[in-house]
C-alpha cells in the first residue's frame, strides 16, 4: 500500500509504508499514529487468525481489539531478531483469541492429565470433514508415533504455543521446535 506523499520533480509520488517493525518501534515509543497506522495495515490479517480459531466474527473482532491492547503495552517486547514482526502480530491474536476461547468453556476436557485440555487421537478430525482430505490426514497422523501425533495436535489443533508444549512434555523448547518441524515435514510427504 503507498500514499502520497511529497513532490517529486513537481509530482506527488507514492510513499512507502514504513516497515511493521519500525511501527512497533514507534508504537513502543507511545506514537498513537503508528499505533492506528498498524491497525488499518494488519487488523484484517488478524482478523482473519482470530476467526479461523474462534469461527465467530463478534469473537473475532474482540479478540483482534485485545490484541492490539496487548500490542499497545507490549511492543517494546518486540525483538526483530528474533523474528519477523508480522509473526509476532500474528501471535499475539492467536493467543488473544484461543483466552477468549478457553473463557468460553471450548476447550475439550480429557480424562488423561498427561495431554491436558483435549483428546489427542485423529478422530477429532472426522467430526470436522469426511472428505478425501480428511482421510488423507488422519490416515497421516495414525501412521506417526503417539508422541509425535500428541505434539501436533496439542500444538495445532488446541493451540498449544512451544513453551507450553515443552512444558507440557517436559521437554526443552528447542527439541520440541525440532521435532515439531520434523513431524510436519513427514507429514507434507505422506499427504498428496
Amino acid at each position: 500500500m503507498h500514499r502520497s506523499g511529497p513532490l517529486e520533480n513537481g509530482r506527488i509520488g507514492p510513499v512507502a509504508e514504513p516497515p511493521l517493525s519500525d511501527l512497533l518501534a514507534a508504537v513502543a515509543g507511545g506514537d498513537q499514529d503508528a499505533l492506528r497506522l498498524l491497525y488499518e495495515r494488519q487488523a484484517r490479517r488478524l482478523f482473519g487468525i482470530a476467526n479461523t480459531i474462534l469461527r465467530d466474527p463478534d469473537l473475532a473482532a474482540d479478540a483482534v481489539q485485545d490484541a492490539f491492547l496487548r500490542v499497545s503495552q507490549r511492543a517494546a517486547q518486540f525483538d526483530p531478531a528474533r523474528g519477523e514482526a508480522a509473526a509476532w502480530l500474528g501471535g499475539i491474536a492467536r493467543y488473544a483469541a484461543l483466552d477468549i476461547a478457553r473463557r468460553r468453556g471450548r476447550e475439550v476436557p480429557t480424562d488423561d492429565p498427561a495431554l491436558g485440555d483435549g483428546p489427542a487421537e485423529p478422530e477429532a478430525f472426522e467430526n470436522a470433514a469426511n472428505g478425501q482430505a480428511a482421510r488423507h490426514l488422519r490416515d497421516s497422523l495414525l501412521m506417526l508415533e503417539e508422541s509425535q501425533r500428541v505434539s501436533v495436535l496439542l500444538a495445532f489443533v488446541h493451540g498449544l504455543s512451544h513453551a507450553q508444549l515443552a512444558e507440557r512434555l517436559k521437554l526443552p523448547v528447542g527439541t520440541v521446535k525440532a521435532n515439531l518441524r520434523r513431524t510436519l515435514d513427514r507429514l507434507r510427504k505422506s499427504l498428496p
